[in-house]
């Protein structure tokens, strides 16, 4: 078998090219910042994701839908994890009850998913009922507490309940009992056929009067 032997010239290319590799090694590790001297990252208050046509669903213990959350478009922010939705509506499903739905320009959903923040032209309609007429409520800004099952609203608030009309300075909605509370100074009409959730009872018709039966009168 035939030895190939390595020229001098050879060697010494290859011990070039080692020491070469071996010194651009050494300079990017000088270069790199230790662990020590390397800063944390910081998060930032910016869009780390983005989605259009958003649905997100969440359920109650017996595993049926309970709250649906839509948006027409919905930035995500890495730092506090919340998310800024673009004509949100957010519909609450209770069995037995008629729907409500709350719906507005803009809002917010914190980062775990319990407190939805309507804000501009929010509008918050309990659909018609058995016994009660439709139910809307406008203001500039309405807070949905999902695991409490409530609306409220700090700001001025109108509420229309059939052909009723109040004014108030806040508003708490219990979508389990179907309370309404009024905040502040409220004012407003009251129809009487609405009080109580009972129309009143129809006049009754007038009686006849009573007539006479006229006898023969004996002498």
């Amino acid at each position: 078998m035939a030895i190939q032997r390595v020229s001098p010239a050879s060697l010494i290319a290859i011990v070039v090219l080692a020491g070469l590799a071996a010194g651009t090694y050494w300079l990017v590790q000088r270069t790199l910042p230790s662990d020590a001297d390397r800063a944390p990252y910081v998060k930032q208050h910016i869009p780390d994701y983005y989605a259009d046509d958003m649905a997100i669903s969440t359920l109650s213990a017996s595993g049926l839908t309970q709250y649906r959350i839509n948006a027409a478009h919905m930035t995500h922010y890495e730092d506090d994890q919340t998310t800024a939705l673009k004509m949100p509506a957010v519909r609450a499903f209770t069995p037995d009850q008629p729907e409500v739905t709350a719906t507005s320009k803009r809002g917010t959903l914190n980062a775990d998913m319990s407190i939805v923040d309507m804000y501009d032209d929010a509008v918050v309609v309990r659909q018609a009922g058995p016994r009660d007429p439709e139910m809307r409520a406008l203001s500039e800004h309405f807070q949905v507490l999902v695991n409490e099952d409530i609306v409220r609203t700090e700001l001025p608030v109108q509420l229309f309940r059939g052909s009723s009309v109040m004014y108030g300075d806040g508003m708490i909605f219990n979508n389990i009992s179907r309370a309404v509370q009024l905040l502040g100074n409220v004012h407003g009409t009251i129809q009487p056929a609405e009080l109580g959730g009972k129309r009143p009872a129809p006049p009754a018709a007038p009686s006849a009067p009573p007539q006479t039966q006229q006898g023969s009168k004996t002498p």
